[in-house]
C-alpha cells in the first residue's frame, strides 16, 4: 500500500502544492488521475469560488455552492463532487493504468464515508500510489482510514516526487 499525505498552514496552499506536483508530472510524462482544486476569491465576501480539475485533462467543476450571505453551513456541492469522483473512477480503469493518483483533499466528506474516499481504496487496490491532502480538522479520520500505513510526506514538490519514486519502485 502507498498512500501519502501532506499538510500545510496557509489557506490554500495545500491546493497550490497538489497542483503544481500535477503540472511537474505531467511534464515528465508520468500518467496521473485524480482532482486537484483552484480557490478563486469572490469579490463580495471572504468566501472563495472552489473547483477541481479532473486530472490529467478533464473539465474544471465547481464544487461550492453560494448559499447566501447569512449562510453559515458547508457550501460544498455534494452532487458536484460525485460528478467528479464518478470521472476520476472511470479514469482509474483507463489503459495503461495511472501512475499515480491526486487527492486534492481528505475532507469532511471524506471523513464520512463519501468524496474521494471510495476512489483512494480503490486506487491502492489496483496498486496505484497516493497522494493526498489533509487539513488538521481530518488528520484523525484520514488515519483511522488508513489504519496508520499512510505516510506524511514534507509539504514539497520535491519531497512528494521522492516519495512516488520510491513508491513506484518494485517491492522485492
Amino acid at each position: 500500500m502507498h498512500l501519502a499525505y501532506v499538510m500545510t498552514q496557509d489557506r490554500g496552499a495545500t491546493d497550490r502544492l497538489l497542483s503544481a506536483l500535477a503540472e511537474h508530472l505531467q511534464a515528465q510524462g508520468t500518467s496521473i488521475a485524480g482532482i486537484v482544486q483552484t480557490n478563486t476569491e469572490c469579490h463580495d465576501d471572504a468566501l472563495c469560488d472552489m473547483d477541481v480539475r479532473v486530472l490529467p485533462k478533464g473539465e474544471t467543476i465547481r464544487i461550492s455552492q453560494s448559499l447566501g450571505p447569512q449562510a453559515r453551513g458547508c457550501r460544498l456541492d455534494p452532487a458536484a463532487l460525485e460528478h467528479a469522483v464518478a470521472q476520476v473512477t472511470n479514469s482509474l480503469h483507463a489503459t495503461p493504468l495511472p501512475e499515480v493518483l491526486i487527492v486534492n483533499k481528505f475532507g469532511k466528506h471524506e471523513a464520512d464515508g463519501r468524496g474521494m474516499r471510495p476512489v483512494i481504496g480503490e486506487a491502492m487496490a489496483l496498486g496505484i500510489p497516493v497522494v493526498s491532502g489533509v487539513n488538521k480538522m481530518n488528520v484523525d479520520a484520514f488515519k483511522e482510514f488508513s489504519d496508520g500505513l499512510a505516510v506524511a510526506v514534507e509539504p514539497s514538490v520535491e519531497a512528494l516526487i521522492n516519495w512516488l519514486t520510491t513508491a513506484q519502485q518494485p517491492e522485492i
